[in-house]
């Protein structure tokens, strides 16, 4: 497995993407070839080294000569039904579609249109499109399989768009960085820019990355220069040290011994469908010896406050207790595996010496046990013995 961490202590922007990962190793030639694959005639790229505060980095340039002909306004729907069109490898073409549609979700809640409706500014201009597929080719040869982020920098001040002067960070990136770890910072320029915000918001996986072997290390450059730091994205690429994911999710805790036991159930259907990770009961003593129930609730520490809400709107408590946790978790993929039975889903899992743990999928058993007539456990065997046979 190879994990990119994006090290963004200047920000983010597009081309300091594709200059990092240029600098990786991506030949600035499968970047070149975007520009026939995405049929944009007279547009130029160019990849250059560049020294900034003493350190070695590569700036992507694309220079539009027709761009006094070409409008750079494209609606989503444009940019979807170019990239349909482009000779490019499926992964390519999914990761940069989903770029976009983070950003046409962004910016359907900002106007408060439906993403199909939105038209894309300085992000449908030819340097944006270069960037983005670019760097989904880049993810492509490098063989990245996960992406992670570092705090990102705000910035402050204002910036000129079409839509006129706007604060920084503009209100679309904003949205994309709902859920980002994010820090207040004093530079009076754009730092994160829409383009890198998408792709942040697209491709990269929330929390802290594993720990890592570094295998590669690229530096993108921005245009500015920054009198408080080097103006550089630094994309750091490694191999985990142990296969075990990690990552941090909330526990919220409530001693309740005044409710309905019937009300319980309710409420773990409800905190299930807002997205907790598990939801469990303990029967515990309290004082005066009264019988109660401990309630625990995991999830994404995003959801701590919604999940908290659900709690206090639907139990008699009047306070909850919340910490953090560290977990490790598996690589996990889902199969469809055919069984005398029919098709069931099973759940892979691989501990770091590759063992398999294998984990009939319960709601494709059961459908199948019923259609059939037999035991439920018949079906799990069968299950199991089938995908260690395939």
């Amino acid at each position: 497995m190879t994990i990119a961490y994006f090290d963004a202590f200047s920000g983010i922007a597009g081309d300091m993407t594709l200059g990092a990962l240029v600098q990786l190793g991506v030949p600035v030639e499968e970047v070149q070839v975007l520009t026939t694959s995405l049929s944009l005639s007279g547009v130029e790229v160019t990849a250059t080294d560049r020294e900034v505060n003493g350190i070695q980095g590569v700036k992507v340039s694309v220079v539009d000569h027709q761009s006094a002909t070409r409008s750079g306004h494209r609606s989503f729907t444009e940019i979807r039904t170019m990239l349909a069109a482009a000779r490019l490898e499926a992964a390519v073409r999914d990761r940069a579609q989903a770029v976009f549609a983070a950003l046409a979700e962004a910016e359907g809640r900002v106007h408060g249109v439906e993403p199909e409706a939105v038209r894309f500014h300085e992000v449908g201009a030819v340097d944006s499109l270069i960037d983005v597929v670019g760097t989904a080719v880049g993810f492509n040869r490098l063989g990245i399989d996960e992406m992670y982020v570092s705090t990102l920098p705000l910035g402050r001040g204002t910036v000129a768009t079409r839509h006129g002067i706007l604060p920084i960070p503009a209100p679309a990136t904003l949205e994309l960085l709902r859920g980002w770890p994010v820090r207040p910072d004093d530079s009076d320029v754009e730092l994160v820019t829409p383009t890198g915000a998408a792709i942040i918001r697209a491709l990269a996986r929330q929390g802290r990355p594993p720990d890592l072997r570094i295998t590669g290390i690229g530096y993108g450059c921005g245009d500015r220069v920054l009198a408080d730091r080097p103006n550089l994205l630094r994309v750091v690429l490694g191999e985990p040290v142990f296969l075990a994911g990690r990552d941090e999710v909330v526990c919220i805790e409530a001693n309740i011994d005044d409710l309905n036991p019937e009300l319980f159930g309710h409420t773990m259907e409800r905190l299930f469908e807002a997205g907790a990770r598990d939801v469990f009961l303990t029967p515990i003593q309290m004082k005066k010896n009264r019988p109660a129930t401990l309630l625990r609730v995991i999830g994404d520490t995003v959801d701590r406050d919604r999940l908290a809400a659900i709690v206090f709107q639907e139990t008699s408590t009047i306070g909850v207790r919340y910490s953090m946790l560290r977990r490790l978790t598996l690589g996990r993929e889902t199969v469809n595996i055919e069984t005398r039975y029919g098709t069931v889903a099973v759940r892979v899992a691989r501990a770091p010496d590759g063992t398999p743990n294998i984990a009939p999928e319960y709601e494709s058993c059961r459908r199948a046990a019923k259609a059939g007539g037999v035991p439920l456990k018949l079906v799990y065997q069968a299950a199991i013995a089938a995908y260690e046979n395939r």
